[in-house]
């Protein structure tokens, strides 16, 4: 389910979630989006596309989960085309003053006052096990109340296992699909599945895309790996100079030394389409110099 954040006033103002926001029928003239991740950045994006006049309030940056170097170009990308971001901004309260619903707080060390008509929350969501019971039988919860699980999809319950959003693992269709999979076969048949997370892929579906696999740069020197990270503008792009539009960039990090790939990150149009071969790079081990060598179809965004 959505979950909003405690913000003093928010309640009785009233606002949209990822759910609700797909029942209007007409966008609000002005927006506030509490929360730039990818359902904020995207919903954000597509009500700013039907001449919403949009303004992101996000509590650390854009795209927190991303490459910095990612999230700054498209920050920068929708600050070109309009959008108001205010990033390290905490909001302290909202108020109704006539109709207009108006946040205040304090973004990089100065207050700001934003006026909307509506507020779209898009600040996570949390796992609906209130009310199951799990607790009287052991079932282990986090601090947000998801599920435990390990690498076989099992919980502190022996017999009891889970998949999907409820649990700690990655709120995506493609692992809770896996997790299925992978606790039908260890529960009832024996099995021994498990899922190998290193090389899994996330895509925000903004305009440019944002898509990534494996490890961001921070994580993999916090994983204890040497590396060494490359950018490659879209300007170095063929397919992007005749799309007539170089907004963006990829970067991979690899393990210095090997030059095994660990992670790939891009902004691009395509960039969901493309990410897939820096999976199979990633899952399969392959050097930067051994995916450099292997042929590339020329004028296509997998060129990059």
């Amino acid at each position: 389910s959505p979950e909003a954040p405690s913000i003093p006033g928010l309640e009785e103002a009233g606002y949209l979630t990822s759910t609700t926001t797909l029942d209007l029928a007409d966008p609000p003239r002005r927006l506030a989006v509490l929360g730039a991740n990818a359902v904020g950045l995207e919903l954000g994006q597509a009500l700013g596309g039907f001449g919403s006049q949009v303004t992101f309030v996000e509590l650390e940056r854009i795209a927190p989960f991303e490459e910095p170097e990612v999230a700054e170009a498209m920050r920068e990308l929708l600050e070109g085309e309009g959008y108001t971001v205010l990033e390290s901004a905490r909001t302290e309260e909202v108020t109704v003053e006539d109709t207009d619903k108006v946040l205040r707080g304090e973004a990089n060390g100065a207050p700001f006052e934003v006026r909307a008509d509506e507020i779209l929350v898009a600040t996570g969501r949390r796992p609906n096990t209130r009310g199951l019971g799990l607790e009287q039988v052991g079932v282990e919860l986090d601090g947000r109340g998801a599920i435990v699980v390990d690498e076989h999809q099992r919980t502190s319950v022996a017999s009891i296992y889970a998949a999907g959003d409820v649990t700690t693992q990655p709120q995506f269709v493609y692992v809770a699909g896996g997790g299925g999979a992978a606790a039908a076969q260890n529960a009832l048949a024996d099995g021994d599945e498990r899922l190998d997370l290193d090389s899994l892929p996330r895509i925000t579906f903004t305009t440019p895309q944002i898509a990534s696999a494996g490890l961001t740069e921070t994580e993999a020197r916090e994983r204890g790996f040497e590396v060494e990270a490359r950018i490659l503008p879209l300007e170095a792009i063929p397919r992007a100079l005749v799309n007539g539009d170089t907004r963006g960039l990829y970067k991979l990090v690899a393990e210095a030394g090997t030059g095994r790939l660990l992670g790939t990150s891009i902004l691009a149009a395509g960039a969901g389409e493309v990410i897939q071969s820096a999976v199979y790079a990633i899952d399969r081990g392959m050097t930067v110099a051994e995916i450099g060598s292997t042929w590339a179809p020329y004028l296509t965004m997998a060129e990059g």
